[in-house]
């Protein structure tokens, strides 16, 4: 049976993603975004047009802060299951705009919690990042690791969003799930993002900016096997853990119907190979300029995802290589249209 899920952010990059794939399984899916302009505004309106194409689509612009809007539609609508992917994205803007994640990450999840009490929803999956790991260097990064040292403002909004749901797990019996990405790529992706900027750069000739000598690793996650562990997740809602102890407390779980998972590729990847796919996929050579880590950077992320597979059945599996091919294939019939 179809159901009705409420997608917050659904106009940016996974909400889209996310979207299309609920309406391609039948669901009902109603799309929050207040278009921002983060980055050009065009990019997701022209996402939005394509998931209009769908009956079962409805799209309304509205900003989490504005409460009494949230708690409106939320009565109205009335959601089986909440995909909450809104937010202020970016840990370098965080350095210099860290008024935006406060509102956003922090009264943004918070709205979107009262509503849900208010509303009784039954599962609240929301979006966490791979970034609340921090000063952890003990890779791969589990879910039960302490993510207590978060080294960005950005970081530190993302841990405290699962706190909040947490707390509201534990008061009111709401499922929670929360969702740790690693560096989700592909078509229709954010241009703020590393591989837009670099494809754009090396398609125009123009130099990049490689930070860390090209040996910084990442976890880059291809956005369609993110779509699909989300996609599984949203009839999974998450169970409380009957051997849960106190006294050892496990981070990934509660005693409350709480869960993190990781969603990566668990296949990191050095910088210098991903700008090697770049160069492959676009068949031209890269400029590349090297740089320091920049303040708010960890050196690596990778993903431990057996409790994802676990759960769902699914394990992230495209490489950077057929990834990036796909991406630059996009982007050059996206440039060519619409740039």
């Amino acid at each position: 049976m179809s159901r009705t899920v409420l997608v917050t952010g659904a106009a940016g990059f996974i909400g889209y993603h996310l979207s299309e794939r609920l309406l391609g399984q039948g669901d009902r899916v109603v799309g929050l975004d207040n278009l921002n302009d983060y980055y050009d505004p065009k990019l997701k309106e022209a996402r939005l047009a394509k998931l209009r194409r769908s009956a079962e689509f409805r799209f309304l612009k509205v900003d989490l802060g504005d409460r009494t809007g949230v708690e409106k539609i939320w009565q109205e609508v009335k959601p089986e299951v909440v995909v909450h992917l809104a937010a202020q994205a970016g840990v370098r803007y965080s350095l210099t705009h860290p008024h935006a994640y406060a509102r956003s990450n922090l009264e943004g999840m918070l709205d979107v919690l009262e509503a849900c009490r208010a509303e009784k929803t039954g599962h609240l999956i929301f979006a966490s990042s791979s970034s609340v790991y921090g000063l952890n260097q003990s890779l791969p990064f589990s879910e039960r690791d302490n993510v207590d040292h978060p080294v960005s403002l950005y970081a530190a909004t993302k841990k405290a969003n699962e706190l909040m749901a947490h707390s509201y797990a534990h008061l009111y019996g709401i499922p929670c799930t929360g969702l740790r990405f690693f560096t989700v790529y592909g078509p229709w992706g954010r241009p703020d993002m590393a591989y837009y900027k670099f494809t754009q750069s090396i398609l125009k000739g123009e130099a990049i900016e490689l930070y860390g000598e090209g040996k910084m690793l990442r976890d880059f996650t291809y956005v369609d096997d993110i779509v699909e562990a989300v996609a599984r997740l949203t009839v999974k809602p998450a169970k409380g853990n009957p051997q849960w102890d106190g006294r050892k407390p496990d981070p990934a779980t509660s005693l409350a119907p709480y869960r993190i998972y990781n969603i990566g590729n668990n296949q990191p990847v050095e910088l210098q190979r991903f700008v090697q796919a770049i160069e492959a996929a676009t068949g031209k050579k890269a400029k590349v300029v090297m740089k320091p880590v920049p303040a708010g950077d960890v050196l690596a992320t990778s993903a431990k995802v057996d409790d994802l597979v676990e759960a769902v059945g699914f394990r992230p599996k495209t490489t950077i290589e057929e990834g990036m091919k796909k991406f630059v294939d996009w982007y050059r019939e996206y440039a060519g249209e619409k740039v």
